[in-house]
C-alpha cells in the first residue's frame, strides 16, 4: 500500500486561458475539458482548442502521452481515462487534473487505481468542504495497492483488452450512424410532410418510483454528439416520469446543441427533460429515428430554442420539421438492420464494461491471481493488439 502522491511525477489541475470560454478556437493546440473524459474513455467530440500564444501561456499544464486525466468537478466528477497520443500535445483546464505515472506505475494501472477508488472520491467531491470539487492534496493522500511492476503490466493487458474491444464496437457504431444519416439524407430534396405526421411525442407518465437503473434515461446519461446512452448516475426522487417502449426515439431538450439522442430497444423510462419521439406507424420508427439523428434537425431545434444559459427546444416548434413522409422500402430494411446491429454492439459494450468493472476490484486485490491467466492467448489474440 503507498500513497497516490509518491508514485506519480504529476499530480495537478489546468487552468483557465485568458479570456476564458472566448479564448477558445476551433483549430490549432487542445484543451481538454471534462466533458471530453469519461469512465476508461477519452471522448474528443466538442473538444476545443487555443492559438499558440494561449496554449504558451498554459505550458505548465501540458498534456504528455499516456498522462490519466481525471475530471475534478461538474456532474461527472471522478471520471478518469488516458489521453489518446493523437490528441498530445494538448493543454487541460481548471476542471482537468493531470496524473502522471512515475517509473514504478503502469499508466492504465495507475487508471485502474483511480476507477477503483471512483466511490471514494464520489464521497470527497460531495463534501460541504469542498464544493464539489476534488483538491490536488485529496489525491496525492489516496492510498492504492502497489504490486509488483511485472503484476501491474499484467492487469493492465487485461484490462486494456476488455476496453480495445469495446473501442472497436464504438468504432463500428460510428460507421454504422453515419450510414444511417445517409440514407436519410436521400430523401431531403423530397420534404412533402412534417415532422407531425409520421410521429407523436410521448406523454406517459408515471410515478418516479417506477424507475430503475438499467433502463431509466436522463439528460445526464444521454452523450453528446449523438453518442448514445450510458447509465444514469443517479434516479429521481419526486415527481413524474416518461415511459418509453421499444422503437421509440429518445432526445435531450436541454441545450439541444449538444445532440443527445438515442433509439431504444427495450422500454423503460426517462426524465421530464428527455422528450419521446414514437412514430404513428410502428414499422417507420427505424426511419424516424434516421430523421430525428441528422444536424439540420437539431440546427432546426436551436432556431426555436428558448433560453441562454441553458436553453430548451420548443417542443411545437420542433414538430414543424420538415421532413419526407416515408422511405422505400428497401432503404426502411436496411435502417432497422444498422440499428438493430447498433444495439446489438451496445449490447454487448454494456456487458463488456461490466465485467471490467466487476474484474476491476478483483484484480487490484489479489483476489483473481493474474499469474494463473494464460497471458499469451491475450497476446495472440487480436483485441490485445492496441
Amino acid at each position: 500500500m503507498t500513497r497516490l502522491g509518491d508514485v506519480c511525477e504529476k499530480i495537478g489541475s489546468g487552468a483557465t486561458p485568458r479570456g476564458g470560454k472566448e479564448a477558445y478556437k476551433d483549430a490549432g493546440i487542445p484543451i481538454i475539458r471534462s466533458q471530453n473524459i469519461h469512465d476508461w474513455v477519452f471522448q474528443p467530440d466538442g473538444l476545443a482548442f487555443l492559438d499558440d500564444e494561449q496554449a504558451e501561456s498554459l505550458s505548465n499544464v501540458e498534456v504528455r502521452s499516456n498522462d490519466v486525466l481525471l475530471n475534478i468537478t461538474g456532474d461527472s466528477v471522478a471520471r478518469a481515462c488516458i489521453v489518446p497520443s493523437e490528441c498530445i500535445p494538448a493543454r487541460v483546464n481548471q476542471h482537468v487534473a493531470i496524473v502522471r505515472a512515475g517509473k514504478e506505475i503502469n499508466p492504465t494501472y495507475l487508471l485502474a487505481s483511480l476507477q477503483s477508488k471512483k466511490t471514494m472520491l464520489l464521497s470527497l467531491a460531495s463534501s460541504g468542504a469542498t464544493r464539489n470539487a476534488l483538491t490536488k492534496r485529496m489525491i496525492e493522500n489516496l492510498d492504492i495497492d502497489l504490486p509488483s511492476r511485472e503484476i501491474q503490466d499484467s492487469i493492465a493487458q487485461v484490462l486494456d483488452s476488455i476496453q480495445y474491444k469495446i473501442t472497436l464496437n464504438n468504432r463500428l457504431n460510428d460507421y454504422l450512424a453515419n450510414l444511417c444519416e445517409t440514407i436519410a439524407s436521400r430523401y431531403c430534396n423530397d420534404r412533402n410532410s412534417r415532422l407531425r405526421d409520421i410521429c407523436y411525442q410521448v406523454a406517459d407518465h408515471v410515478d418516479y418510483d417506477n424507475a430503475n437503473q438499467e433502463t431509466y434515461v436522463s439528460t445526464e446519461s444521454l452523450m453528446q454528439n449523438k453518442g448514445g446512452r450510458q447509465l444514469a448516475s443517479s434516479l429521481p426522487t419526486t415527481g413524474k416520469i416518461t415511459r418509453y417502449k421499444a422503437g421509440d426515439t429518445l432526445i435531450s431538450n436541454i441545450r439541444p446543441y449538444f445532440k443527445k439522442i438515442w433509439y431504444a430497444p427495450f422500454e423503460g423510462t426517462c426524465s421530464g427533460d428527455v422528450i419521446v419521439f414514437r412514430a404513428n406507424d410502428p414499422s417507420n420508427a427505424p426511419y424516424l429515428h434516421a430523421c430525428l439523428r441528422q444536424d439540420s434537425f437539431f440546427d432546426y431545434v436551436m432556431q426555436g430554442a428558448k433560453g441562454t444559459k441553458m436553453p430548451r427546444g420548443d417542443k411545437k416548434q420542433m414538430m414543424e420539421f420538415k421532413v419526407a413522409s416515408s422511405c422505400s422500402a428497401e432503404d426502411l430494411i436496411l435502417l432497422d438492420s444498422v440499428i438493430k446491429q447498433r444495439s446489438d454492439n451496445d449490447s454487448e459494450i454494456t456487458k463488456l464494461q461490466k465485467l471490467r468493472d466487476t474484474l476491476l476490484p478483483k484484480l487490484m486485490s489479489g483476489e483473481i491471481d493474474v499469474s494463473k491467466i494464460d497471458l499469451t492467448q491475450l497476446t495472440n489474440n487480436h483485441l490485445a493488439d492496441c
